[in-house]
């Protein structure tokens, strides 16, 4: 459950009296839970409508308590969920209108089964084309360029892994700073390799007859994976000189 700084010493100290907080604190108490968000994704969503803080006579934004909450519900749904961000805004209305919601899951239903009936089971959280083009807010000719530069690759069926919806939003927002999908091509050759390189590891535990030892491979899978994209954000920030928040 997200945790809001009110009544806390260690963000209190960083809001204003009034209790609102700066966009930089309100990114420390999301990160808690959600370690990958930035705030460019906190303005994003802001100019797609799901928050509204205030803004100082210069311009600073300013979030409630209740902006940070928001927050952590709209990142929670995209990521538990994978819902585009139309839906999400509806369920946000909703919830605020003391209406009852039940969040569908996507992707994780059996042949017969109704997508809002989620179960146990490996098959992966997959999702559609018009939803990746709701949730990355672009529309067929982009994403058709995106696929052409390899960024985004349907799968046999015409769904996306639901990591595509992660993949979407960061090409938008590096397009914000002019960096076109085509300058990507090296990022996207650059994790095919590190992902061959996981691979070579784990490929003799996938194939082994034993069920543990196959769920040991996904595991080992997931723990070389994130070593890897530390590795990668650590040599590019080495590369750049610079130090991240």
């Amino acid at each position: 459950m997200l945790q809001t700084p009110s009544g806390g010493a260690g963000h209190g100290a960083a809001a204003t009296d009034s209790g609102l907080m700066s966009i930089g604190t309100v990114l420390n108490v999301l990160r808690d839970e959600f370690p990958e968000v930035t705030i460019s994704k906190i303005r994003f969503l802001e100019s797609e409508g799901l928050i509204e803080p205030q803004r100082t006579p210069s311009g600073y934004r300013k979030f409630s308590a209740h902006d940070v909450e928001r927050l952590g519900h709209v990142l929670r749904m995209q990521r538990d969920h994978y819902l585009p961000l139309k839906v999400i805004r509806e369920h946000l209305e909703a919830m605020e209108r003391g209406e009852a919601v039940q969040l569908p899951v996507v992707g994780r239903q059996r042949d017969g089964e109704s997508a809002s009936e989620p179960f146990e089971g490996p098959t992966a959280a997959r999702i559609g084309r018009e939803e990746l083009l709701a949730a990355a807010g672009v529309d067929e000719q982009e994403l058709k360029e995106w696929e052409s530069y390899g960024l985004l690759t349907p799968l046999e069926d015409g769904a996306y892994d639901a990591e595509a919806v992660t993949v979407a939003l960061l090409v938008v927002e590096l397009g914000r700073f002019g960096i076109e999908p085509r300058h990507l091509r090296a990022m996207k050759a650059a994790a095919d390799r590190e992902a061959g390189l996981v691979d070579q590891v784990v490929a003799p535990l996938r194939r082994h007859r034993n069920p543990q030892t196959r769920v040991h491979a996904e595991a080992r899978t997931k723990e070389l994976a994130g070593l890897t994209v530390k590795l990668h954000a650590a040599l590019v920030r080495t590369a750049l000189g610079v130090r991240l928040p």
